[in-house]
């Protein structure tokens, strides 16, 4: 699918850069607001950066996931995604 993520990076503080098969890319950036329930453990830098792209999906250990269509529409529309 157009929205399958093919990378994922650390971009800085609880900031990922990830692009998309079709050429889309930019930043998502997580409040710490986000990080609660089964992403509390998230908030740990180390955690936060074990992040991977596992079927075109950006997944942390635990099966922990984000859903890549909606994050390629918030990127493509704005450029940023501010996760809260």
């Amino acid at each position: 699918m157009e929205w399958d993520v093919v990378n994922v990076k650390v971009a800085g503080p609880h900031t990922l850069f990830v692009q998309f098969r079709d050429g889309v890319q930019g930043e998502m950036e997580f409040k710490p607001s986000f990080f609660r329930g089964v992403f509390a453990h998230l908030i740990n830098p180390q955690a936060f950066e074990a992040v991977q792209v596992v079927d075109g999906v950006v997944t942390w250990p635990d099966e922990l996931d984000l859903a890549p269509d909606a994050m390629h529409d918030e990127i493509k529309r704005n450029g940023r995604w501010i996760v809260q």
